[in-house]
């Protein structure tokens, strides 16, 4: 067997570099680059290997080892899991600063390589140089804490080693159904340890990843199922988007006259204007999807999860006879609220339920339901947009009217068609919705934002001024509920939301890995002040590989979701709001304003600041003709954001405690509780 010496590195550049994955449509690099942030703990070992021999692999600099990774993460994420980016870290706090990033991937199942450089296997050096000592078991290194958070997980203490931990790691990273971060240990010195590995192992690999065919038993069942049913509902998950299914679901619904909503993953398979695309699900979502919801005798989960915020921690889903049939590539999902499982990709999944159904000449029991659920959100959609500040008695004002039925069916269990006959009311007495705990400091807000814009208004300009074919990307805080609830999308795939972990920092680094993903359309991070405080390092990297993003940021001064969910369950506000320590000791005094625009500009941004609808149409406009990063510092008024439409979150009140609104709040929780699935 013929061999070549190479260094542990050096090899596994090589390999990487020779990796090719076939879809269906012939093969394509699989590995498109790799993410670099140098310590002494990989500088010399990988660093020897990107510099010497690095192939087709284009080699980024990073600026902190989380951005990094959520760059890489939603490369792969907007490449549909096509292609993936590796990333290099050093010893210890360098390898531990991916930790949350490898969460926020494996959470979301999507393909990340992580390279943690690692203390040295010989142990001659010890204690290195940022090294964690356990004094019960010398082998604990600070890689040990991703083996929580990976798929794959392997440390090469031996340089023959790597051959096995590559071919596993490509065998998870291209798993439609079971994939995430992988992450290699590599010791420093190992790294550079040489060996005669056999030259066959570096031969150009193409792994033939197909779609998952559903059992024919199966199918047959679900058809069963569907058939016995009056209002069946689908759910649009990520996995639809995965596997390209956007085209087979619509045409679907369309058959069978079957609605769907859509998860934070789904949101954008199927154009927002779609006759059976009701709009978000779920405790994000809006009034139209969840008041079907909870009239479905059937859920069909397409490509979803399940979690939480899409079931409404399970309580969403309340007829009396409902069922659930689910289509997933994974087992695991498939088998989730004790489904009816069809093992598959989702894609192949609805075609042979189509042909089946054809054959058996299905179709629901939907007359106008869907059309006056959809006319009826777009009327609180158009409502919600008008809302602004007037300054009179610090009160919101509302434009439009609200089709008070379908929203109030939500609430009060009423039915669509009853509710949808009520006759109009005016809006402004449906503020308090919208504006969530709005209470004596909304003048104290404006005044010192200096701004009249709500979040929801701002939200329906930027729909209105970004381009249709631009893309956007969210993560945390209220900005996804507000997002999926009130965002319409022209064109498919143009919606990117991290919510399988709501990172927040995710999204301006998952920005720059869309636009590395897809360099010809125009990226929007939609990100809230708090979230850009805590990661916004790759903005940098974007201006050094000349790849624009627009960062549109919401400053409301403080964590907003979070402030309105403590309220919301009886607590006061309580380090929440971004305000200095007051008199009493507390973090309770002036409210801190903050100039993101002028610390953006420092960088080499170019920056925009917007307080009134008139500045932030002019600065979209210009951020749109600018050849680098932009920045849009936008005020908005605390309390602004979308509220609840019908859908419950189980939070943990406490028991125990001496105020009487949480007491009552915990009272409430146990009365959802009862009513919850408890599996």
């Amino acid at each position: 067997m013929e061999r070549i010496q190479l260094t542990t590195a050096q090899a596994l550049v090589k390999f990487l570099d020779q990796q090719y994955v076939d879809f269906g449509s012939g093969p394509e690099r699989f590995i498109h680059g790799i993410f670099t942030l140098f310590g002494h703990g990989n500088v010399l070992g990988m660093g020897e290997a990107l510099q010497e021999a690095p192939g087709g692999l284009t080699v980024y600099q990073g600026r902190n080892e989380q951005g990094m990774v959520h760059a890489a993460t939603a490369f792969a994420k907007q490449s549909r899991r096509r292609r993936i980016m590796a990333c290099t870290a050093s010893v210890g706090p360098g390898s531990a600063n991916m930790l949350t990033a490898a969460a926020t991937a494996t959470a979301n199942q999507i393909p990340v390589l992580l390279l943690p450089g690692d203390t040295f296997a010989t142990r001659q050096p010890d204690p290195v140089l940022q090294q964690m000592e356990h004094t019960y078991n010398l082998s604990i290194t600070v890689n040990d804490a991703f083996k929580a958070v990976s798929k794959y997980w392997d440390r090469i203490s031996r340089p023959e080693q790597l051959m096995t931990a590559l071919l596993n790691a490509m065998r998870v990273l291209t798993d439609p159904a079971d994939t995430g971060a992988v992450t290699i240990a590599l010791p420093q010195d190992v790294q550079g340890e040489a060996w005669d590995y056999p030259l066959e192992f570096f031969k150009r690999r193409v792994h033939r990843v197909a779609p998952r065919l559903p059992r024919p038993d199966e199918i047959a069942a679900a058809v069963e199922l569907i058939a016995s049913k009056q209002r069946p509902l689908l759910i649009c998950g990520g996995g639809v988007r995965y596997s390209d299914a956007g085209a087979e679901l619509r045409a679907f619904a369309e058959k069978f006259a079957i609605p769907f909503g859509e998860t934070q993953a789904g949101k954008s398979a199927v154009t927002s204007s779609f006759a059976y695309n009701l709009g978000g699900i779920g405790v994000t979502g809006n009034g139209c999807a969840n008041m079907l919801a909870q009239e479905a005798d059937l859920v069909i989960g397409v490509g979803t999860r399940f979690t939480d915020f899409t079931t409404g921690s399970k309580s969403l889903f309340t007829h009396p006879e409902v069922e659930f049939l689910t289509l997933n590539a994974s087992p695991y999902h498939a088998a989730k609220l004790d489904a009816l499982a069809v093992v598959c990709d989702a894609a192949e999944g609805l075609k042979a339920l189509s042909a089946a159904l054809e054959e058996r000449g299905y179709r629901s029991a939907y007359t106008d339901e869907i059309t006056w659920a959809k006319q009826a959100w777009e009327a609180e959609r158009t409502r919600l947009a008008g809302v602004e500040y007037t300054g009179i008695k610090g009160s919101l004002k509302a434009g439009g009217t609200k089709e008070a039925g379908v929203l109030d069916g939500v609430k009060d269990a009423g039915t669509m068609e009853d509710g949808v006959k009520e006759a109009d009311r005016p809006a402004d007495s449906f503020v308090p919705e919208i504006a969530g705990h709005l209470d004596e400091r909304l003048p104290e807000y404006a005044e010192a934002l200096n701004t009249s814009l709500a979040q929801t208004q701002v939200l329906a300009i930027l729909n209105e001024y970004i381009p249709e074919d631009a893309i956007v990307i969210g993560a945390a805080g209220s900005l996804p509920g507000d997002m999926q609830r009130m965002w319409n999308s022209a064109v498919p795939d143009t919606y990117h939301m991290e919510y399988g972990f709501s990172c927040m920092g995710y999204e301006i680094a998952g920005a720059l890995g869309i636009k590395l993903a897809e360099p010809e359309r125009e990226v929007y991070a939609l990100v809230g002040d708090g979230s850009y405080q805590m990661l916004h390092s790759e903005l940098v990297t974007s201006l050094q590989e000349n790849k624009k993003i627009n960062v549109i940021l919401l400053d409301n001064a403080g964590f907003g979701c979070i402030n309105n969910l403590q309220m919301e369950q009886g607590l006061g506000s309580m380090a929440t709001e971004f305000r200095h320590r007051g008199q009493d000791g507390r973090l309770s005094g002036e409210l801190m304003v903050i100039d993101y625009a002028a610390s953006a500009a420092g960088y080499g941004v170019k920056t925009f600041r917007a307080a009134t609808v008139e500045e932030l149409r002019n600065a979209l406009t210009e951020a749109r003709a600018a050849d680098r990063s932009t920045l849009i510092d936008i005020k908005v008024l605390p309390k602004t954001m979308t509220h609840g439409y019908g859908a419950w979150w189980h939070v943990g009140v406490p028991e125990v405690s001496g105020s009487e609104a949480v007491q009552a709040a915990y009272v409430q929780k146990q009365g959802q509780l009862e009513k919850a699935r408890s599996y």
